[in-house]
């Protein structure tokens, strides 16, 4: 599955990348907000597994590629998992590209992917040190459920509390079917 938007292109991750994915998780802001990594970097061959493990095409991982003249540069990552029954997003964004607004389109971009697999509500959480991840999430039409989850980083090293915000995605039709229903 992949995802073009405006300046972006959304992808699965090929074993070619391995490199490139090493780098971008070196980064201590990036590990310190991941929830779902089992070390802290990933090791190469924990990440070429990862790559290589078959993916449930209702939750798909993408990662983001800045499209630019100079060929495509990774921008972060984005993906969907299963929290007991609740489908969320996750996503980051490589420090050399955070404040140009990627993050919110890339989230924009898998909402639509996900109203299309039939997913009613996607849940997102957020570390409460991590306000701009809020202000993300927001944006791309989330809302606070005012519920608080246990959750570790991999760089926290301890259990800490995320707030989770929901985006309830309305199945939408075309506007003559809608007129009908309506009359």
């Amino acid at each position: 599955m992949f995802v073009r938007t405006e300046r972006l292109f959304l992808r699965p991750a090929w074993p070619e990348d391995l490199e490139e994915l090493l780098e971008a998780l070196e980064d201590e802001e990036v590990q310190r907000n991941l929830v779902l990594m089992t070390a802290s970097p990933w090791s190469e061959r924990e990440l070429r597994e990862y790559l290589e493990q078959p993916r449930d095409p209702l939750l798909p991982h993408f990662f983001i590629y800045l499209r630019s003249a100079n060929g495509p540069e990774l921008v972060g990552s984005i993906g969907f998992g299963r929290h007991n029954e609740e489908v969320e997003v996750g996503y980051w964004i490589a420090p050399r590209f955070r404040g140009r607004g990627y993050g919110a389109e890339a989230i924009h971009a898998v909402l639509k992917q996900a109203r299309a697999l039939g997913h009613r509500r996607v849940y997102a959480n957020y570390f409460g040190d991590n306000g701009v991840t809020m202000q993300v999430l927001e944006s791309a039409g989330f809302h606070d459920t005012g519920r608080v989850r246990s959750r570790t980083g991999p760089d926290r090293g301890v259990v800490t509390r995320a707030r989770v915000y929901v985006a309830e995605l309305e199945r939408r039709t075309s506007p003559r079917i809608e007129a009908a229903l309506s009359a």
